[in-house]
């Protein structure tokens, strides 16, 4: 099924009593997912690791959604306890409320090149272990809030153009041999991109009640090119950082166009199970939502049930 021209949130269905999660929603591509969903009436939770950016984006949200269902609770996808935590705390929450389901679960938080190479609470390198074990752990601890869904839920996995870029280093997975910035970010965001599509097989093979969805946002202008470290880069670092930021204000698109395609894949009726969704202009980098080009290293089977079993033994969490 085809994406309608100029698709917006506006021609999405009324998500009136469905529950949704979006993980890094208290700025950027996830806050513009979350105000959309909202719009919809949607009952959404936003996520975040900072309560006070959360109260802060909460509070944004509701106002130019005025009815809005909404409400923050903290998730930090850098560690596994609190993935842990927040999957238990989320099903308590939902005791009582319907079927108690997850209707929408949008993958979205992310880490972008920090220059130096960071690990997360567990021991991984930083963006491998939020972009892609992090939402791979999430997944898994929310998948019997998923499964309960009537209709289905709906798993949407952000990706990126740098997917294309991007390489499964099994050797190497947590990059402690050598550290490229944005090779690892690439990794991660393959993996992201692999994980969703291995997610829909799995999914079909096994009859699970799941619809399993990938977008990417384009050239986007949000703050997750921003390092938090950006004072300890060097000359060349900085350069680099400068250029990527001038070519994404230049040739990118707003936080709101970028978060459309993943708003068609949580609430499009015409978005398939498998699908891939992003901009459709020069290079998918900015434009009307269309179907994205998946790169020919995201469809490799061995690869991909490689990750998926290296990811349970690491994570802990078992999906299949």
């Amino acid at each position: 099924m085809s994406v309608p021209l100029k698709w917006t949130i506006d021609r999405a269905p009324d998500l009136t009593g469905r529950v949704a999660v979006v993980t890094g929603a208290t700025g950027g591509l996830g806050y513009e997912t979350a105000c959309g969903l909202a719009s919809r009436g949607a009952t959404v939770i936003l996520t975040g690791r900072n309560a006070d950016r959360g109260a802060a984006a909460l509070a944004g949200l509701r106002t130019r959604v005025a009815d809005a269902r909404a409400e923050f609770m903290v998730l930090d996808l850098a560690s596994l306890r609190s993935i842990a935590d927040f999957a238990g705390d989320l099903t308590e929450r939902l005791k009582g409320q319907g079927p108690g389901a997850v209707d929408i679960l949008v993958n979205n938080a992310g880490v972008m090149a920090p220059p130096r190479r960071q690990e997360t609470e567990d021991g991984f390198e930083l963006q491998f272990g939020t972009n892609y074990l992090g939402h791979f752990a999430l997944t898994g601890r929310l998948r019997p809030l998923l499964v309960r869904a009537p209709g289905g839920t709906r798993v949407v996995t952000v990706a990126s153009l740098a997917a294309r870029q991007g390489h499964i280093t099994f050797d190497d997975l947590q990059a402690r041999h050598r550290y490229s910035p944005f090779g690892a970010y690439q990794q991660s965001k393959l993996a992201n991109l692999i994980f969703a599509l291995e997610l829909d097989r799995l999914a079909q093979s096994g009859g699970w009640k799941l619809h399993s969805i990938a977008a990417h946002p384009g050239w986007s202008q949000t703050d997750l090119a921003i390092s938090r470290s950006a004072a300890r880069q060097g000359v060349a670092e900085r350069l680099l950082r400068c250029l990527t930021e001038v070519a994404f204000r230049t040739l990118g698109q707003s936080a709101a166009a970028g978060a459309r395609p993943i708003l068609f894949a949580a609430a499009g009726a015409e978005a398939v199970d498998g699908g891939y969704y992003g901009p459709g202009g020069r290079g998918e980098r900015r434009g009307r939502v269309t179907d994205a080009r998946v790169p020919a290293q995201a469809r490799n089977l061995p690869v991909a049930r490689r990750l998926w079993a290296v990811s349970e033994r690491l994570t802990g969490v078992a999906l299949s």
